[in-house]
């Protein structure tokens, strides 16, 4: 898929919200935070545990694998400095690292946002075989320490109204990171949706596409990044990097939301999918059905939809929050 076409062709009153702002203020700090971004293999990993000023039980930290949160271990705790190395020895002992998310405990009700512990693994190289790519397999990988960042979601503020995206850093934790940084730097401002494909050739809804500063389907944000082996599906409201379809490793900051598992499922291995829409069914539906100047390049009538702004919000606590948004049923226009 390139990037400009895809492989288809003080009252009372305020004293009370007063309250209540305080009160998801001190919630919202209450959480595991890493004292750094990266951990060397075999250090300590210190982070810092704030509990609020309420809880009542036992302080501790579990760690929990994706996808469905199921406990791998859990450590008692203390308000205060942790090392998680010392807490979980298996997290440099491990013969199989993999992406985990540790997540803090209050008398078994989880608080604030989990950590993610991305595993830092020598990357696998993609290659073309025909139109698909594959991952050569690689024995001697080596793992070289944590990266470690607090959870949370991308919401894009769109013309249609705003797309709130949960990331799936177990399927691309490399794309999660690239493209957080994106978004927290300002980059999605003012970009056009620049590509819309309502139908493919066989009626099925395909995707949205957006990202570029250029409008043209050919910019970039002035690097490429790797190819990453996402075993995501993908579908609607799954969030996808675009990409030149003959080099697997040109993914940059364009991406699209899928349309339907039916379009979009072709795209599976070869494009990273790292994203689900937890919120905003409707106005991705809303891009879906913009006018179009092109119908067979997805060229929307000026003046096009615009991504106005994006940024990140805190995660709910690991294994909570909404699911994935599926498709609504639609009456045909």
């Amino acid at each position: 898929m390139r990037p400009d076409r895809f492989r288809l062709f003080a009252a009372p009153s305020c004293l009370a919200v007063l309250t209540v702002l305080l009160a998801a203020s001190s919630t919202a700090q209450a959480q595991l935070t890493p004292d750094r971004l990266y951990y060397g293999f075999g250090r300590t990993i210190p982070m810092t545990v704030a509990v609020p000023a309420d809880a009542q039980g036992e302080v501790e930290i579990a760690l929990l694998a994706p996808p469905d949160a199921s406990e791998v271990e859990r450590a008692s705790a203390a308000a205060g400095k942790v090392d998680l190395a010392a807490l979980f020895p298996t997290l440099w002992s491990t013969t199989e690292p993999r992406t985990l998310y540790a997540q803090l405990i209050v008398g078994d009700v989880k608080i604030g946002p989990a950590v993610v512990l991305q595993p830092l693994l020598t990357p696998l190289e993609p290659q073309k075989l025909g139109q698909k790519v594959a991952f050569a397999p690689n024995p001697n990988r080596v793992y070289s320490g944590i990266r470690a960042w607090t959870d949370r979601h991308i919401v894009f503020d769109t013309s249609a109204g705003e797309l709130e995206v949960r990331l799936r850093p177990d399927q691309a934790p490399n794309t999660c990171w690239t493209i957080i940084g994106l978004v927290e730097g300002g980059f999605y401002t003012d970009i056009a949706v620049h590509r819309i494909i309502p139908r493919n050739r066989l009626g099925h809804p395909f995707v949205v596409q957006f990202g570029d500063p250029t409008s043209t389907g050919s910019g970039t944000a002035g690097f490429y990044f790797d190819l990453e082996p996402s075993e995501l599906q993908h579908g609607f409201g799954v969030l996808g990097v675009a990409r030149n379809p003959e080099k697997p490793n040109s993914n940059s900051c364009q991406l699209f939301f899928g349309l339907s598992r039916e379009g979009t499922a072709f795209l599976d291995h070869d494009y990273i999918a790292f994203g689900e829409l937890v919120r905003g069914a409707s106005a991705l539906i809303m891009l879906e059905r913009t006018p179009l100047a092109d119908f067979q390049r997805g060229k929307p009538k000026d003046p096009p939809p615009l991504v106005k702004r994006a940024w990140t919000v805190p995660a709910p606590p690991y294994g909570e929050g909404p699911p994935p948004l599926q498709r609504p049923a639609l009456p045909d226009r």
